[in-house]
């Protein structure tokens, strides 16, 4: 028995594939057929490379990030293209200290205000966000938009950052998130504003279409009211849209945050168009203000679309074609777009103090931390002691406690042990009155 159980091929070996083959057990014979490896051809599942997941693939933060990047830099390259590297170098050339220490002064306002839209609008929240780190925090993602790629990295590590630090990471990123679309909802408004009254490229244009958009804007708003109204019970993402638009109401638009929201977007989308004013003014343009504001307005707008390289790609392609419809000469716009992105950038370098301070003080946090664990506990006094009874008792020190004398009998040494033991070696009782030798032993 053992010797043919020993005798017997192990399956899988090719000794027993041919024993099978030989005695017939195929897969049609009761042989279970081997597995075969799933084909990666397939198509129309969400797990080979069909549309769907082509489509799951290049819908991903990272995918469009890399698309947003990858069409700034082509836009830039098509101007550098057809207007040549000295339009840039000309608007590096013209700036000087003081516009630098202007940039910065208006830089500190916009951010203040900014901070104390997004300390207000956490409130709503029921988060407590004072203003002074609020307005660090605010300089180091200004910072990390205008150096990183996608131009929004910056406000995403402000978002998590200050829900991790407060404790509900979904209500730190909704703060973020309605204190961005405050800002972006005063540009759209202010600017529409203006380039329906003031003279633009775009202003005839516009006035033909608002009309048409405004109409269609509003019957789509019925119509999804009515949809809403007309459901017996509201979905889950009824739900959810209730309850993000009850935030937002009482972030942006309650009486105790309404007006501060307003002031401090009206103050920034100033301190916005006076920076891109500035660099009208260092590139050399003469033309007066409400030329310029219809313009500025068009480069910010153009600003806010997610494709971009830090800021630079359709704004500077904006610019140029804006000043180019107005008369003025596409390169002078992409001289004053260029001399914007870079007292823009040193409007924020102030966050490269912040983030070194914070990682100095992390630094610092860390090795406190390391000594802490690694050093012995001090002793506790007695009085620390009997005030704080519910900590462990120590354990008292055996060695500065006196020896005890043994006055029961039982426990005191006989007479042979204590002569065996003052004859061993090395003792420290003489034997006989002489001295330990060893003879003596």
């Amino acid at each position: 028995m053992t010797a043919r159980a020993a005798e017997t091929p192990a399956p899988g070996t090719p000794v027993a594939k041919a024993a099978a083959s030989a005695t017939g057990a195929g897969p049609g014979r009761g042989a279970e057929p081997e597995s075969s490896p799933p084909n990666p051809e397939r198509t129309g599942d969400g797990t080979g490379t069909g549309p769907r997941a082509l489509l799951a693939r290049l819908n991903t933060p990272a995918v469009r990030t890399r698309l947003g990047t990858l069409a700034g830099v082509v836009i830039l390259a098509v101007l550098l293209w057809r207007l040549g590297t000295g339009v840039f170098v000309d608007g590096l050339r013209r700036i000087d200290g003081p516009s630098l220490l202007v940039a910065l002064g208006i830089g500190l306002v916009t951010t203040v205000f900014s901070a104390w839209r997004w300390a207000l609008v956490a409130r709503g929240l029921r988060i407590r966000l004072p203003l002074a780190p609020a307005v660090a925090d605010y300089y180091r993602a200004l910072f990390l938009n205008a150096a990183l790629p996608g131009g929004v990295l910056g406000d995403v590590h402000r978002a998590v950052r200050h829900g991790q630090s407060t404790g509900d990471l979904g209500r730190g990123v909704r703060s973020v998130v309605l204190e961005r679309m405050a800002g972006q909802l005063a540009l759209f408004v202010a600017g529409a504003v203006m380039l329906l009254t003031l003279p633009s490229p775009v202003r005839d244009d516009l006035r033909q279409t608002a009309a048409p958009v405004g109409l269609a804007v509003l019957g789509a708003c019925a119509v999804v009211l009515a949809l809403r109204m007309n459901r017996p019970r509201p979905s889950r993402r009824g739900r959810a849209l209730r309850s993000a638009l009850a935030e937002a109401r009482e972030g942006l638009l309650s009486r105790r945050n309404g007006p501060g929201v307003l002031v401090s977007s009206v103050v920034v989308l100033a301190g916005y168009l006076a920076m891109f004013v500035l660099a009208a003014r260092v590139a050399g343009v003469g033309a007066t203000v409400t030329e310029l504001l219809p313009l500025a307005v068009l480069a910010l707008l153009a600003m806010s679309l997610p494709l971009n390289v830090g800021g630079w790609g359709p704004r500077e392609g904006v610019a140029a074609w804006a000043f180019g419809a107005a008369g003025l000469g596409a390169g002078r716009g992409l001289t004053v777009a260029v001399v914007y992105g870079v007292l823009s950038l040193a409007a924020s370098l102030p966050g490269v103090l912040v983030l070194v301070a914070r990682w100095y003080a992390g630094l610092r946090a860390g090795r406190r931390t390391g000594a802490a664990t690694t050093a012995p506990p001090a002793p506790v006094p007695a009085s620390h002691a009997q005030d704080a009874p519910d900590r462990a008792p120590l354990a008292p020190d055996y060695a500065s406690l006196p020896p005890l004398e043994v006055s029961i009998e039982k426990y005191a040494p006989k007479e042979s042990t204590r002569l065996a033991r003052s004859s061993l070696p090395f003792s420290a009782e003489p034997s006989e009155g002489r001295p330990m030798t060893p003879e003596s032993v």
